[in-house]
């Protein structure tokens, strides 16, 4: 078989022709052929206004059937996609459109309101998502096109339009394919460039690993603008013959909930703080009564009662899928332990954007907790350390998936990726002799202990994080001492009638609880309560470069 990436998108197209592709929950649904006759269509605006192929194409709105018929229309044409995070801010998505040299901007109503066309004065057009009207056209062309769609459509396809009709841009392994701008817990964005060969490779894992058919469902729940919703919530499954809902509004967990229990979906794939939020709001309370606990210890009841319990968390999630698999940052410890006691079908992978995103993963069945699987297919993987078992050292990665570089950035491409081909991932890990990654932070957030000894924040925050009232934390270092930084969950401390006053005193009893399961060097000398949630980058890590210096 030749690598073709779009060959997998045109003969889904044929082959699943009559069944249900992409439906926005509580909308309209697309049927794959619905979806080939928009393809057409949008084809047919690029073509009379003048777009060539390796165009850029920019797209920025919620997830929407619209947006997946959006983005596959510019690769069948043979343009460049960038799909840019709505969550962004104005001037972040003025300098991408204009950074990328996009020549339209396909955009969401909500995301519209806070642009200004005079900021993107390289754009030819601006194309609503929802309805594909032109709300700015600079080009009397598109604006033609747009007038006469129907008109044009009708005389290209006189009789009807069928599935021979379709044939698309045959891609090559190493031509560009997307453009995608990293959300960076650092930051300014760069521009990830991804060839066709990644995206090809990524499919051929998923196809690999995966499993789905012709007409199973899944959720989409993640930023589509990002690459680990994009492969493997809408074109793997959209490759398969699927039915894809997305959620277009904010996903909260009580619409994410809504949703599972009546699609029912054959796949989750979620970050971890989705899963943390369903299993500590709706099932681990009904877990903490006395009793409860006491018959978890209890061996004969406990395996009838934790397969109860496992049932309950199974049907949380709609009580139809196979797998749940978990990626885009940690997993709290005792979350991902309680899930293992029961069972549940979990797995935890690890990406980025510069692999487009899969450099980890591993079955669940095989699945070593607390890591994040083996190399991916077709991946190398290595931890650079003089022993990767016991001693930290950094991720680096290699292979089809890796990207050609940041986008008019060779400076910064020279610094990850060296002259062997390695991509290095800022990323510290231990790897077993199985070959199981297990991460343990970022080499930027390393902090260094008063002696020299290496403190992972994230390990520290893990534990803080699943004391009494704490929403969120970061730890800093100041003056070599550390800092606990910490967003209370208000809502549960009111319910149990603390009084915004009492939050320094439960934050410091946390903080003697949590110093007893630290050593010496990596204590918490004092606590911080902030008032609001921690910034965060939309794949929701928050962005610690922001609190660094947080003074208290």
């Amino acid at each position: 078989m030749e690598q073709s990436f779009i060959a997998y998108i045109e003969n889904s197209i044929k082959n699943n022709w009559d069944l249900n592709a992409l439906t926005d929950y509580n909308g309209a649904t697309l049927q794959y052929k619905d979806v080939a006759r928009k393809i057409e269509k949008i084809h047919i605006i690029f073509e009379e206004s003048g777009i060539k192929k390796g165009d850029k194409i920019a797209i920025c709105g919620r997830n929407s059937s619209h947006w997946g018929v959006a983005f596959l229309a510019t690769l069948t044409y043979g343009a460049v996609a960038v799909p840019i995070l709505h969550e962004f801010k104005a001037d972040n998505v003025h300098n991408i459109v204009n950074h990328s040299e996009a020549k339209l901007l396909f955009v969401g109503d909500i995301v519209w309101e806070n642009l200004n066309e005079a900021a993107m004065p390289l754009l030819e057009g601006v194309v609503a998502v929802h309805d594909f009207s032109v709300l700015v056209s600079r080009s009397k062309m598109l604006t033609h096109a747009r007038e006469h769609l129907n008109e044009l459509f009708g005389k290209k396809y006189p009789k009807n339009f069928r599935t021979e009709h379709i044939s698309y841009h045959k891609d090559q392994p190493e031509e560009l394919a997307v453009i995608n701008y990293t959300s960076g817990t650092t930051s300014y964005s760069k521009g990830v460039m991804l060839p066709y060969r990644s995206l090809w490779s990524n499919m051929r894992f998923a196809f690999d690993v995966l499993h789905l058919e012709p007409g199973n469902k899944v959720v989409s729940m993640l930023p589509m603008a990002h690459m680990y919703g994009l492969s493997f919530e809408f074109l793997y499954e959209f490759s398969v013959g699927c039915q894809i809902y997305f959620l277009t509004r904010m996903p909260s967990p009580k619409i994410i909930f809504q949703a599972f229990a009546e699609v029912k979906p054959n796949l989750v794939v979620a970050v971890p703080l989705i899963i943390e939020k369903i299993i500590k709001k709706n099932v681990l309370p009904k877990l903490q009564t006395p009793t409860m606990k006491i018959l978890l210890k209890v061996p004969i009841i406990n395996d009838k009662i934790k397969a109860a319990v496992r049932e309950q968390v199974i049907n949380a999630f709609g009580g139809n899928f196979t797998a749940v698999i978990v990626g885009g940052a940690a997993f709290n410890q005792e979350v991902e332990q309680f899930l293992k006691m029961i069972d549940f079908p979990y797995t935890v992978g690890y990406g980025m954007t510069e692999c487009g995103p899969i450099i980890c993963y591993e079955d669940w069945k095989r699945f070593k907790p607390g890591s994040c699987g083996k190399a991916a297919l077709g991946m190398e993987v290595k931890v650079l350390s003089p022993d990767p078992a016991h001693r930290v050292g950094e991720v680096v990665c290699k292979g089809p998936n890796v990207m050609l570089g940041y986008y008019k950035n060779e400076e910064a491409t020279a610094e990850v990726i060296d002259k062997d081909g390695w991509l290095h991932t800022g990323d510290l890990a231990i790897m077993d002799e199985e070959g199981n990654v297990t991460i343990k932070g970022r080499s930027k957030n390393l902090l260094l202990g008063a002696s020299g000894q290496n403190i992972y924040p994230e390990e520290i925050e893990d534990k803080l994080n699943n004391l009494p009232y704490v929403a969120e934390s970061i730890v800093v270092q100041q003056n070599d001492k550390l800092v606990g930084l910490v967003y209370p969950d208000f809502d549960d401390a009111f319910a149990n009638g603390l009084k915004p006053e009492d939050m320094e005193r439960v934050m410091e009893e946390n903080r003697v609880l949590l110093n007893a399961t630290l050593p010496t060097y990596s204590q918490i000398s004092k606590m911080k309560v902030y008032p609001e949630e921690f910034e965060k980058t939309p794949k929701k890590s928050i962005k610690r470069f922001l609190y660094q210096e947080a003074k208290g």
